[in-house]
């Protein structure tokens, strides 16, 4: 990443657990400031070191008016992190999770570069087809297509903006509940070079091992009044085609940590997930209706999610939320 200055980059995680073994990695990585969210439910003594611990008591008193509004006990919460990372200066937020465990060359690529990237206007395509021949798919990929082999064959080289990286998980990597409940095989992805995808090629993207650039951090924005298995694909499918208008790429890379699952309940996940499954590909239709280059990037968010709900997507007092967010960012 680049070294003209001191660049700022923050790792954010939201727990209810004590320090697990992927926390204490994350807070030990050099260059990095590693912020946890915790929730009611976290430990009232939670510490660990080189950390920055939010507690419940520490969001009250914070100036951010969302702190007021998210509703506990909720993966939103961490939205407060994204935002105590702007304020002290972020150049980069990597969303990260308490179960992924960072493998020793965890890292990410630059964000401009000559990359590889696919060919345009696809549509959907299964990521994990490029990093591996075994049969699995990333949550939120259209159910009629997780049993297609995508073409990685067809691709070039371009020098190209990144703005958002996915770095993928090995072992138990991010996927719906549709694959656990009738394989749940692990995997183990190849090492492949990066590649990034062209404008109107998308792949569903999560909150798990992803680095994201100052430039987009409005994008960042967690769907509160939708359900936990939907809220970070639907904030990424959002932000893909805004990103377009930009000219900013999405790029995949290698899988540099390990998921050691927290436990699911598979049968409430796939329920959780039925949305998903519904309107994942209507959310890129309809977001791309109405954005438009001439707009900021957080007036294209908003629009986004105004046709969402229009579409009954999402609820009304989403867009409270999300202004709520917009209107924090502004303070910064």
């Amino acid at each position: 990443m680049e070294n003209q200055r001191n660049i700022k980059k923050f790792i954010v995680i939201t727990s209810i657990f004590p320090p697990t073994e992927a926390i204490i990695k994350f807070s030990q990585q050099d260059g990095y400031e590693l912020v946890v969210v915790g929730d009611k439910k976290s430990p009232d003594d939670w510490y660990c070191p080189n950390t920055l611990y939010l507690s419940v008591n520490n969001q009250c008193t914070d100036s951010f008016k969302l702190s007021k509004i998210l509703p506990y006990n909720h993966y939103c919460r961490k939205m407060l992190g994204y935002l105590y990372a702007m304020k002290e200066g972020a150049d980069y937020i990597i969303d990260t999770d308490d179960d992924n465990i960072p493998k020793n060359n965890w890292a990410f690529p630059e964000f401009d570069g000559v990359f590889m990237k696919t060919k345009s206007n696809i549509g959907f395509i299964n990521i994990y087809n490029y990093y591996t021949s075994q049969n699995i798919w990333p949550r939120g990929l259209p159910l009629r297509l997780i049993k297609e082999k995508g073409n990685f064959d067809d691709v070039s080289y371009s020098q190209i903006a990144i703005g958002v990286w996915q770095g993928l998980a090995d072992g138990d990597p991010d996927v719906d509940a549709i694959y656990r409940l009738t394989s749940n095989e692990p995997c183990f992805f190849d090492e492949k070079p990066p590649i990034a995808l062209s404008k109107g090629t998308v792949t569903p993207f999560n909150t798990q091992n992803t680095i994201i650039r100052k430039e987009l951090f409005p994008l960042m924005y967690l769907p509160t009044y939708v359900t936990f298995r939907f809220t970070d694909i639907l904030r990424g499918l959002i932000a893909q085609p805004i990103m377009w208008l930009y000219d900013y790429h999405l790029g995949f890379t290698n899988a540099t940590v390990i998921q050691e699952r927290n436990d699911h309940d598979f049968f409430k996940d796939f329920i959780s997930e039925i949305p998903m499954y519904e309107h994942c590909e209507d959310v890129i239709e309809n977001v791309s209706s109405v954005i438009k280059k001439e707009y900021t990037i957080s007036d294209n968010l908003f629009n986004a999610y105004r046709i969402l709900n229009e579409k009954k997507i999402i609820e009304d007092k989403e867009i409270f939320t999300l202004e709520t967010w917009l209107n924090d960012l502004c303070l910064l």
